[in-house]
């Protein structure tokens, strides 16, 4: 779009304190954007530069926004994150399950507050730093994958709905990451280089293990062998463990096993949670049949486009963020669940993550695996 025809046109850009936002923001105002940086603070529990940096975040805002030459509001969305985002991670945690919040913290968050406040604010559109695209088509509004495929984000942000993508712009869609640098560097900001932020969203990078342990107390129980049922140690609880987890199982085991025949020495793998009676159980090398998995169930459904996918259609769907897409077909769908089938099986599918479902570039939205 050129512009002029943007002039006087205002776009509210969620701006992190990294590279992505601020890019987002420059390219935003050389395409004649009236723009207004927005800076979120959502985590308040033991907001230390150890882990959140959100103190340096705000200094590094500010000075990309001084940089380019924009206003930033700084606003709280503290008791918003922890009543919509956190306490909904804690009760998938205590039910065995992983959930990702960073799913519900851009249906929530990024784009439910932070785009209620940026209209508020008297702003036509908003904008994030997010690899992703959205394009208008017959009256409707699609989400589509990013250039950049290593890069894409558009798994976690298929809740978005009609109302959301109609306002978002995504200035970074066709762009890759190198040339975001480059672009920065070119442009004097001192982000250039500045390390991805990765972790919980808005929490941070910290041990997860002792975070967790802080909300959800330990309970001790049994690790078993699927196989044979044989005790071979004792896990600190349930909620610490997720599918396919090899780490810091204490039982023995070695690096690899990947691809191998199940022998003495294969890595061991959770396979399993029996919640009534607090047993983790596990089993032995990376392609043991307990992590293959052929279909899925999911429920809270969220399809973009509001109507439902059809059956028995070939698509591509992904059940984490960075997999390839696999081939599928949604073989039953109704308002609250989806069974799906794929061509070829799939590993570790974990109950509480998101299946996420594409048709070639577009995202057509998933579910919750159950």
């Amino acid at each position: 779009m050129a512009a002029n025809e943007n002039h006087g046109r205002t776009v509210v850009v969620g701006l992190s304190g990294g590279v992505d936002s601020s890019i987002a923001a420059l390219l935003l105002k050389q395409q004649g954007w009236n723009v207004v940086g927005l800076f979120m603070k959502n985590w308040e529990d033991d907001d230390s530069d150890e882990y959140c940096s959100s103190r340096q975040d705000l200094l590094d805002v500010m000075s990309v926004a001084d940089k380019i030459g924009i206003d930033v509001e700084v606003v709280n969305f503290s008791s918003e994150y922890r009543e919509r985002v956190f306490a909904e991670f804690l009760k998938e945690y205590q039910a065995g399950r992983t959930p990702n919040p960073d799913v519900l913290c851009n249906s929530e968050i990024k784009f439910r507050a932070f785009l209620d406040h940026a209209l508020q604010m008297g702003a036509e559109k908003i904008a994030t730093g997010h690899y992703a695209g959205v394009r208008e088509s017959d009256g409707a509004f699609q989400l589509l994958k990013a250039e950049d495929g290593s890069k894409d984000q558009s798994y976690f942000l298929y809740r978005l709905n009609q109302q959301q993508l109609s306002r978002t712009l995504f200035p970074l869609a066709d762009r890759y990451k190198r040339d975001v640098r480059r672009m920065a560097e070119a442009a004097g900001l001192h982000v250039a280089l500045k390390k991805d932020s990765t972790g919980i969203c808005f929490i941070g990078e910290r041990p997860f293990k002792e975070f967790l342990m802080r909300y959800l107390p330990p309970k001790q129980g049994e690790i078993r062998c699927l196989d044979d049922n044989r005790v071979l140690g004792e896990h600190d609880g349930l909620s610490y463990h997720t599918l396919g987890q090899r780490k810091g199982l204490h039982i023995g085991g070695v690096k690899g096993g990947k691809g191998s025949a199940t022998g003495d020495h294969d890595a061991w793998f959770v396979a399993g949670k029996d919640m009534a009676n607090n047993v983790l159980y596990v089993v032995q090398g990376h392609s043991h049949p307990a992590l293959l998995v052929d279909d899925l169930s999911a429920g809270q459904l969220s399809w973009i486009s509001g109507e439902r996918p059809h059956t028995h259609w070939v698509y591509g769907a992904k059940t984490r963020y960075r997999q390839a897409d696999a081939a599928c077909e949604i073989e039953r769908i109704d308002a609250d669940s989806c069974y799906i089938k794929f061509a070829e099986p799939q590993w570790a599918v974990t109950p509480g993550q998101s299946v996420v479902v594409y048709e070639s570039r577009v995202c057509l939205g998933g579910g919750v695996i159950v």
